[in-house]
């Protein structure tokens, strides 16, 4: 990358290219954004967000543009969520979350809508989930999860469920794992994790199986990995990372690999690698 940032995220845009937005160098906030291109791997600056913020979510919507929420910016907690347009590289406000959250995480799901979990605010790990409705750019509440956590990470499953692994609660890492089930709109637990984990990263796999990698427990980076098979809903070990850290992205490829990027392990790195 063009700069070391650790905080930040990624998502893969539909032209097959994967942006990376804000994060957080040394104690600044970051809101600047870059673009990595697969085919020839370079990476390029792109259009700058309006609030500097780190430990926000972002994700990328069935219109091909990618909605960023919350966050931290300084000591302040933004409600206010960006959308980015591809085709213009620019960032351009939408409609505010209802509870201002970070270290959270937020889904597209199969009905369009953007399912936002957890988090952390004002001293206390959230149980609270809420909805994006892209048509109408506005915000409602749904089901609580069943243990409250932030640092964690959601994916949504091939068949609709949303996955969400790991985490902090307080100063404790979490192996446990919940469902989201979209159509009852309720969470129920499922297979835990060999390792406790928080701030790592998730990506569903071609093969329909999710693959976890690095993060933290206390203030120890791991290396790490394993996968998670939906239809037993248990986890085994794979391949470990070639730098134990956290804070870090991982994008899944349009050829079947996984792109890491950046991360912190006693400082912020700017190296990638590929699974």
């Amino acid at each position: 990358m063009n700069g070391a940032r650790c905080a930040h995220t990624a998502s893969v845009l539909a032209n097959g290219k994967v942006l990376v937005t804000c994060g957080w160098i040394g104690s600044t906030s970051m809101s600047s954004t870059e673009l990595y291109d697969p085919l020839i791997g370079t990476w390029t600056t792109t259009g700058s967000m309006n609030t500097i913020r780190h430990w926000h979510a972002t994700s990328l919507l069935t219109n091909g543009k990618v909605l960023m929420t919350g966050g931290l910016s300084g000591s302040f907690y933004p409600n206010s969520t960006e959308l980015y347009d591809p085709l213009i590289g620019t960032w351009t406000t939408t409609g505010s979350i209802i509870n201002t959250r970070y270290l959270h995480t937020a889904n597209v799901l199969t009905n369009e809508k953007v399912l936002v979990t957890r988090g952390y605010s004002n001293g206390s790990s959230l149980y609270s989930a809420e909805l994006y409705d892209p048509l109408t750019e506005t915000w409602t509440a749904t089901g609580s999860m069943n243990i409250a956590r932030h640092w964690h990470i959601a994916s949504l499953l091939t068949n609709g469920k949303v996955l969400v692994t790991g985490g902090s609660n307080t100063s404790t890492s979490l192996n446990s794992a919940e469902l989201y089930d979209p159509l009852l709109g309720t969470w129920t637990t499922t297979g835990s994790m060999n390792t406790e984990r928080a701030y790592h990263t998730v990506s569903l796999l071609t093969n329909g199986k999710v693959l976890v990698a690095g993060g933290r427990i206390s203030f120890s980076s791991q290396a790490s990995a394993e996968l998670y098979k939906p239809v037993t809903e248990t986890w085994t070990i794979t391949g470990s990372m070639n730098t134990a850290q956290f804070g870090h992205t991982a994008s899944s490829l349009t050829d079947g690999r996984v792109l890491v990027a950046g991360g912190w392990n006693l400082h912020a790195w700017n190296t990638t690698e590929l699974y």
